[in-house]
């Protein structure tokens, strides 16, 4: 993966918890550094990504609306 490149996980059409799971299955087996995408159109994404991460200690990066779904970006920090 290119520097500024992010593994995009399509979590759209799947409704809490599945992107937030999707997001966790991803980070525990990416190396630290990676920046991961997450596509969900459940709302509920837009707030409970940010919040897993930050208290799990990984690096929230921004959440984008786009038409019709979010992109929320997190990095792997540790």
């Amino acid at each position: 993966m290119a520097e500024g490149e992010a593994k995009v996980i399509d979590a759209r059409g799947s409704y809490c918890p599945g992107p937030l799971m999707e997001l966790i299955r991803a980070i525990q087996t990416e190396p630290v550094g990676t920046v991961l995408e997450v596509l969900s159109s459940d709302r509920a994404s837009s707030n409970d990504i940010p919040e897993w991460v930050k208290k799990v200690g990984q690096e929230y990066l921004e959440t984008v609306a786009e038409d019709g779904y979010w992109r929320v970006r997190v990095r792997r920090v540790k």
